[in-house]
This record gives C-alpha cells, sequence and structure tokens, in this order.
C-alpha cells in the first residue's frame, strides 16, 4: 500500500502514470498529492496575473480539474513536462478570461450607450404594495387563476380540470384578468 510519504517521493512523470493508469483508491491519494503540488503554483500565476485572490483560486481549480481530466484520459504527451502543463493551461485559462472581459467591454460599449437605459428610474421600480391593492380588487375566479399560474406556477389544463371549465376559459379570464391588473397598476382603472 502505497502512504503519503511514498506519494511525495514520487516525481511528477511518475505520479502523472499513476494516474492515467488510475486504480480505485489510491488513484484518489495520487491526484490528491498533485493538487498539493501544482495548486499553488497556479494560483501564484493568477494570483500575477489576475490580481485577485478569488480569481486566483478559481484559477487555480479550473486547471487542476483540466489537468486531472486530461491525466485520467491519456491525453498527457509528456508526462515528464508536467508542471509545464499546468502552467501553459493557466496561461491559456487567463488569455480565455480577458478575452471574455474584452467582448463584453466591447458589447457594453456598443449596446449599453445610455445610462438611462442601463437603469431604472425611480418611477420605474415595483410597486408591491399596488399590485397586491389591484389583485385583491379581481373577482375571486380571476385572482384565483392569477395567483395559480404565476405563484403555484400550474398550466391551464391543471387549472381547468381542478375549476370544472374548459382550458380555452382558463386562458380568457386569466387574459381578462392580466388586462385588468395591468390597468390598475398604471392608474388607469
Amino acid at each position: 500500500m502505497t502512504t503519503v510519504g511514498d506519494l511525495a517521493a514520487l516525481e511528477d512523470a511518475e505520479l502523472a502514470h499513476r494516474i492515467a493508469a488510475g486504480r480505485g483508491d489510491r488513484a484518489c491519494a495520487e491526484e490528491a498529492e498533485l493538487c498539493r503540488r501544482l495548486a499553488p503554483r497556479a494560483r501564484l500565476y493568477g494570483l500575477r496575473h489576475l490580481r485577485d485572490p478569488h480569481a486566483a483560486a478559481d484559477l487555480a481549480q479550473q486547471v487542476m480539474l483540466m489537468t486531472l481530466e486530461r491525466l485520467r484520459a491519456g491525453q498527457l504527451r509528456d508526462p515528464a513536462m508536467l508542471a509545464s502543463f499546468v502552467l501553459g493551461t493557466c496561461r491559456m485559462v487567463v488569455l480565455d478570461l480577458r478575452r471574455t472581459h474584452a467582448r463584453r467591454a466591447r458589447l457594453l460599449e456598443t449596446y449599453a450607450t445610455d445610462e438611462e437605459q442601463a437603469t431604472p428610474d425611480d418611477g420605474d421600480r415595483f410597486d408591491h404594495a399596488r399590485v397586491a391593492d389591484c389583485l385583491s380588487t379581481l373577482p375571486v375566479r380571476e385572482r384565483s387563476i392569477l395567483v395559480m399560474t404565476f405563484y403555484a406556477e400550474r398550466q391551464a389544463s391543471e387549472l381547468a380540470a381542478e375549476l370544472g371549465l374548459t382550458e380555452a376559459n382558463v386562458r380568457v379570464i386569466r387574459h381578462r384578468a392580466l388586462q385588468r391588473m395591468r390597468a390598475c397598476v398604471e392608474g388607469k382603472a
């Protein structure tokens, strides 16, 4: 049986070979040893290039997961270059993160030019009290259908069977109730 001390004495290449062979519980210990060795390097790379401890921790986790997946599948060409593979993967993930960030920034510049469009106006805020008042003014059947549709997330077919109506009738009642609610909330009723 391999102990933790034995695993610590192994070279990276031998550890990579053992993980690729994958033998039950021993494979878990070997994968843990690999992460213990290489995750701090990935985290340091992330700290240096991302300048955020949380992003660096996420990078280390993502890179170690990718490395283990490649090892388990036997897709690592040269196990002796395991540390280089991890750092290269760090580099590629960071580049991908930067590309994604730049793409989002360009999209925001293009499509979110007006700050008023991006943030709601004080007059556009949802008024819970008004909605509750308007809901209480509806007839019981309309109020019940709206509550069961939007709160209980029930389908028209379920409501029809439960209330003894047709599906079409449930939809018409719901449509009229929504019109009344809209008019009430907007102050037109």
